[in-house]
């Protein structure tokens, strides 16, 4: 199927995507050749948040297939998110050697606070990128598979199903921040040098970082628009309508559902492996079940069932956290707790379903 085929119909998507393209040439031209006086000039730090958020917007776009296309309400895609995020954080870890405070070559530095002898077996292939890059799709992936062939096979739907996956997150989040997990407990991973060699404090790396988000944002959406327009995603909207109608067409609909949700699973840890360099630090508070439903906030926001929507919601939420917190933060709370009823009242198909139902009123 062609570029322009899968995008037939999909206004929104080709705005998206001409918007990332326009963002990929403009901000490194603005961020390394434009100097600091310059209007135009984007600083490093604007680089980071931007890169941050389109890691978000890779999440949404996890969120928004498996809960807009396969109806299936999950609150703990976080913990996907986390656990791509601690492999890359590992992988980093690896790489400090004998920088680190303590200078020991093999033992990231709160081990040696710790007392630990030897490297446990688990970070062992971490020095490798390769290795870490399929950890962070491998380990979100088999515990998805593992979660959602118990759940599905018996058939646990609805609230009850929200429900366990935030039962799950919440229990990795309380085993990450114990020190015997061996990940650095309350303080998590952090204190990053470089990343295949490059310093992470350099400009040109962050731009490097950007262009990375980016490019997997780009490939997240192509790839979920695929799926999406293809026989594979009008069943997952028909099990989503009608389940048992699905189900008893002949569509075995356990594993329609284990499918989206190991992909899914897939993508959110990419995301988390582009956050932890950007942002430069992993610890357990990324599992907390606050921020999975966040994470089910933006879609609504955006508009679920609009891929394109989803990533629009993470950006704008996001963007308003980042100024609340600084500007307002005990309003914050507040604020998303009010958005989330104000979207669930008045806008249940957020704001692309409201900028549709006014072009439709308008022709």
């Amino acid at each position: 199927m062609g570029l322009s085929k899968l995008l037939q119909g999909d206004t929104g998507g080709q705005w998206l995507l001409g918007v990332l393209v326009v963002l990929a040439v403009g901000v490194p031209i603005c961020n390394l050749w434009l100097p600091e006086t310059s209007f135009f000039h984007v600083s490093t730090y604007t680089v980071t948040l931007l890169g941050k958020y389109l890691a978000f917007a890779l999440l949404a776009l996890a969120v928004d297939l498996v809960w807009g296309y396969c109806g299936i309400l999950t609150l703990g895609h976080g913990a996907f998110f986390a656990l791509g995020g601690y492999a890359m954080g590992m992988y980093l870890m690896r790489q400090i050697g004998d920088r680190g405070v303590y200078g020991n070559p093999l033992l990231p530095d709160f081990m040696v606070f710790l007392n630990w002898s030897e490297l446990p077996w688990y970070w062992h292939g971490f020095d490798q990128f390769w290795f870490a890059m399929i950890m962070v799709m491998v380990v979100p992936g088999l515990l998805a598979f593992v979660f959602g062939w118990l759940a599905f096979r018996s058939r646990v739907t609805g609230v009850y199903l929200s429900i366990i996956t935030q039962a799950m997150t919440y229990a990795l989040y309380l085993a990450f921040f114990r020190n015997e997990m061996g990940f650095g407990g309350n303080n998590g991973l952090t204190d990053f040098k470089d990343i295949l060699g490059f310093s992470l404090q350099s400009d040109l790396t962050r731009i490097i970082l950007f262009m990375f988000s980016i490019a997997a944002l780009i490939s997240g959406y192509l790839v979920c628009r695929f799926i999406v327009s293809s026989k594979l995603g009008r069943v997952i909207v028909a099990l989503r309508d009608a389940e048992n109608r699905t189900r008893f067409i002949g569509y075995r609909v356990e594993l329609f559902k284990l499918w989206v949700f190991v992909f899914s699973a897939i993508l959110a840890g990419i995301a988390g492996a582009l956050y932890v360099p950007q942002v430069g630090i992993i610890n357990p508070g990324e599992f907390a079940p606050l921020n999975s439903i966040e994470l089910v906030i933006w879609v609504a926001v955006g508009g679920r069932f609009s891929l394109y929507g989803a990533i629009l919601g993470a950006v704008l939420v996001n963007f308003g956290k980042t100024f609340f917190t600084a500007a307002l933060p005990e309003v914050w709370l507040f604020a998303l707790g009010g958005l989330f009823v104000l979207v669930t009242l008045f806008l249940p198909y957020g704001i692309v379903g409201l900028l549709r139902r006014k072009k439709a009123v308008s022709s």
